[in-house]
């Protein structure tokens, strides 16, 4: 895996499809992993508990504010689809689980280390601002499914045989991607992005966020 310092953001192409761009962001944060072998015990410990400080308490709000911004039925229905699952699964509860099982439950220091870029990705989310929420969120999920594998890892080295969070979430936010990127299209349809909208500002704030959970030395 490469440093996070080579982490950069992706350039913009004539031409290049909003999936195709939320893919390279994803693909470069991914390739910023350090080794899990190479780190500390307290090292794995904060990032699996960083992680959950954000993700246990924010996910379902920024899912309902994509929702309350959705003008499509297509959109609404697709939303209300993840939040059901979300709610009906306790997904809140599986991802305590998991933390706990890793002996990570979060810190004041560990919540005070996203505090900042969690703040701003909540007030990009409650400006509602329908295009830019849904792409970030499909950005998000296409991300999780991906960093899964890595997150699973974290826990076992941690003596963790908890994984239901992963194992589902490495599943399910497949197709969670692929309804978003339709709800994507069916919004731009009706309602297309005034020219000069910044179509990528939540995945770049919630790119910080990440960040700011795998690397808090580099914010």
């Amino acid at each position: 895996m490469s440093s996070a310092a080579s982490v950069q953001t992706c350039n913009l192409v004539e031409g290049t499809s909003i999936q195709e761009h939320v893919i390279c962001v994803a693909d470069e944060i991914l390739a910023s992993l350090p080794n899990p072998e190479g780190l500390s015990p307290e090292q794995r410990r904060g990032m699996i508990a960083r992680y959950s400080a954000v993700l246990e308490g924010n996910f379902i709000y920024w899912m309902t504010g994509a929702l309350l911004s959705a003008k499509t039925e297509e959109a609404r229905s697709k939303i209300l689809e993840n939040l059901y699952e979300e709610v009906r699964d306790c997904h809140p509860g599986m991802l305590r689980r998991f933390t706990l099982a890793a002996h990570a439950l979060p810190t004041d220091s560990d919540a005070s280390m996203v505090y900042n870029d969690l703040a701003n990705v909540r007030l990009f989310v409650g400006r509602l601002s329908t295009v830019p929420m849904l792409v970030m969120m499909a950005f998000f999920e296409g991300w999780i499914q991906r960093f899964m594998p890595y997150l699973a890892e974290l826990a076992q080295r941690q003596g963790s045989k908890e994984m239901e969070y992963t194992d589902v979430h490495g599943v399910c936010d497949i197709t969670h991607t692929e309804e978003l990127f339709r709800a994507l299209a069916a919004e731009i349809a009706l309602d297309p992005p005034e020219p000069g909208t910044n179509l990528y500002e939540g995945v770049d704030l919630l790119r910080t966020l990440i960040l700011s959970i795998l690397h808090p030395a580099m914010n």
